[in-house]
């Protein structure tokens, strides 16, 4: 989601365990060697159980807990259960030897597999395990509700950043992400306006227009940069949480681009520009976005109460930061299509794509 600011420069992610022969001899003893009629001690027999351990992540490397885990085998017999803890661990003991298989489900996540062989008497720490945010309800768990859904797609956009470092949160890279509910897309805009990045924005955009004395009648020195800083952070905040939360929860619309990433080029930048008019109700169709049409028009009407009153325009101010508003989210919206996802470390893959 684009924000509503002035003309002006906008700047853009056990150990492993292994046997260890003890080697304890007595001391003053020597332990005597095996005669023809005697045979070493055999530690583990062919049938002899081990155990299996591992630890289950979601996309952006934090521990899933709750998660289900099943255990089958060739034996059908074999059939145990558990359930990650705190910390994503499970733990299965007493697991005869040969083939198995595991599948996790939780809530929220795609169901994932892993397969493996267990010798006699080992004791085996499996790699971490990742778990992917569902590309479709019909892959989550039919337990989940639709809130814990999209609150699981949340976590993962939260974690989205340019480079590692710029918020790309207004995002979804899974094509049927779940709606949002209004307090979701109030959380969502909170995040963005109290993210470092958005005070590092405002705080370089002020100094920009002190050094070009922008805004005069704010005067200069500490005062005059405090003024501009108010004024630029201002800019950017009301649009977010206009445009990003009050307008969405009201006529029930998604503030997020949700990336195509298939088809040719030409269709995915004409997907793209219309975008910045166009969005995902909370019904999953496609709608004019009076969120963002709306958003920027308030926000611009909003910065005349507090810029200078020789820099206000009333109406004509308000429809050109309105303009571009829009324009601003369409450009974005372009980077967004065919940049920005390579750049983001977290980004979450979605289905059909490289």
């Amino acid at each position: 989601m684009a924000l509503p600011l002035k003309s002006r420069s906008i700047i853009l992610a056990l150990v492993g365990l292994s046997w260890v022969s003890l080697g304890v001899s007595q001391v003053g003893q020597q332990t005597p060697a095996p005669t023809a009629n005697e045979q070493p001690t055999i530690l583990a027999t062919e049938s002899s159980p081990g155990s299996i351990n591992g630890t289950i992540l979601d996309q952006s490397g934090a521990t899933v807990a709750g998660a289900r885990v099943k255990l089958t085998g060739k034996d059908p017999s074999l059939n145990l259960e558990a359930t990650s803890g705190a910390n994503g661990e499970f733990f299965f003991p007493s697991v005869p030897p040969g083939a198995f298989q595991l599948t996790i489900t939780s809530s929220g996540f795609g169901p994932k597999t892993f397969s493996g062989s267990l010798q006699p008497g080992e004791i085996e720490t499996l790699p971490q395990i990742t778990v992917a945010v569902a590309d479709t309800l019909t892959e989550v768990d039919v337990g989940a509700t639709q809130a814990e859904v999209a609150e699981e797609q949340v976590k993962v956009e939260e974690k989205q950043r340019i480079l590692g470092a710029i918020p790309n949160f207004y995002v979804s890279y899974v094509p049927d992400a779940v709606p949002l509910t209004s307090k979701q897309k109030f959380k969502l805009a909170f995040r963005t306006m109290v993210d470092p990045f958005t005070f590092g924005i405002a705080a370089a955009v002020a100094a920009i227009e002190q050094g070009q004395n922008h805004f005069a009648e704010y005067g200069q020195g500490a005062q005059g940069y405090g003024k501009r800083f108010g004024a630029s952070y201002a800019d950017g905040t009301t649009g977010t949480l206009l445009a990003g939360a009050v307008f969405p929860s009201l006529l029930k619309q998604d503030p997020r681009y949700f990336y195509k990433g298939t088809g040719s080029k030409t269709s995915r930048a004409l997907y793209a520009i219309a975008n910045s008019v166009v969005c995902k109700g909370d019904n999953r169709r496609w709608q004019v976005s009076y969120s963002n049409i709306l958003g920027n028009l308030a926000a611009g009407g909003i910065s005349n109460l507090y810029y200078p009153e020789q820099d206000r325009n009333g109406a004509g101010l308000t429809f050109e930061n309105a303009a571009i508003g829009i324009g601003a989210t369409a450009i974005g919206n372009l980077f967004q299509e065919f940049f920005i996802r390579k750049l983001t470390p977290h980004a979450s893959k979605p289905a059909g794509t490289p």
